[in-house]
């Protein structure tokens, strides 16, 4: 049995798509982590203890991959430390300095396979400058989507994780080897939770204050919206960057940060992400983005080191 186990997000859930159908594996799990948590639970460790193989994909764990002892293919595109475990073929760009905007690049390149689920992960993780991108436009005109459609088709594959359907966000990835692109649109348990989620965020981004043109924003909610909350600040209010603390999350505390492409160049995130991480606090991150989950009480702490950086 082969086991995957992938990132909650577009960007994870079309990679691991992506690698099923290049491969034409049949006999496979996919598996994502407690969403919001950057490690492997209890449920990840006793399937990998029964698996022939393992795939990690998009999920920013190396500790974690360290610990692994069977073969193990690990693809990403993320800031991280190279692996020393041997059984590990670690895939990831960002160990030579080159940048990837998703993991389905990095996959698609791996297996020389591009389709729409390719577009699809470099949408769902830098959004509209995605669209930049000659090769993204390439493959959505292949397809016949237009960028708006794309949107969309990311708001619903993510509806799954926001809401925090972990099972939902596994049977993505069959829902997306089994249906053709097109009747994604009319699938109805991703669109009722679309609706859903749209409300909780208007509702969080309706307390803002601005901090030297950085957004920084609370609110208490049980969807899992920081990422959408932050990626509206950036990208359609045209803030320098924001901070967007979800202050209850199912009994702990949410943190992320995003900057803007033009800082993300005079900001270290991979130093910050290391002195968050140094207080015992699950963090992960890229070049732009920062994210945590952490207990209640450590939100200060945590927002002392990233206000550090906004001055």
């Amino acid at each position: 049995m082969h086991l995957i186990v992938h990132h909650w997000d577009t960007d994870g859930v079309v990679s691991t798509a992506l690698l099923v159908k290049a491969l034409g594996i049949e006999d496979f799990i996919n598996m994502t982590a407690p969403i919001g948590e950057f490690h492997f639970d209890e449920k990840i460790w006793n399937a990998i203890e029964k698996a022939k193989k393992l795939y990690v994909l998009d999920f920013n764990v190396p500790g974690e991959v360290e610990k692994i002892k069977i073969q193990t293919l690990f693809i990403d595109h993320h800031t991280q430390s190279k692996i020393k475990n041997s059984l590990v073929e670690q895939v990831n760009p960002s160990l030579e300095g080159r940048y990837y905007p998703s993991c389905s690049l990095v996959v698609s390149e791996h297996f020389n396979i591009f389709n729409t689920w390719t577009a699809l992960g470099a949408v769902g993780d830098i959004g509209k400058r995605a669209f930049e991108l000659d090769w993204v436009n390439q493959l959505l005109k292949r397809e016949g989507l237009s960028p708006e459609e794309v949107l969309r088709l990311v708001e619903l594959i993510d509806s799954n994780y926001i809401s925090m359907d972990r099972e939902g966000v596994e049977k993505a990835v069959r829902v997306l080897l089994n249906t053709p692109v097109k009747r994604l649109f009319e699938y109805e348990p991703w669109i009722t939770k679309v609706e859903a989620i749209r409300d909780a965020i208007e509702g969080a981004i309706s307390n803002i204050s601005d901090r030297n043109g950085f957004a920084i924003v609370r609110f208490k909610s049980p969807f899992n919206i920081i990422s959408k909350v932050a990626r509206k600040l950036v990208w359609e209010r045209s803030y320098r960057g924001a901070v967007v603390i979800n202050e209850n999350f199912h009994g702990k505390a949410q943190i992320y940060f995003r900057i803007s492409g033009e800082k993300a160049n005079r900001i270290n995130m991979l130093e910050v992400i290391e002195r968050v991480r140094a207080l015992g606090v699950n963090t992960g991150g890229k070049r732009e983005v920062l994210g945590c989950v952490c207990e209640r009480d450590k939100i200060d702490e945590v927002l002392n080191i990233i206000e550090g950086y906004l001055r």
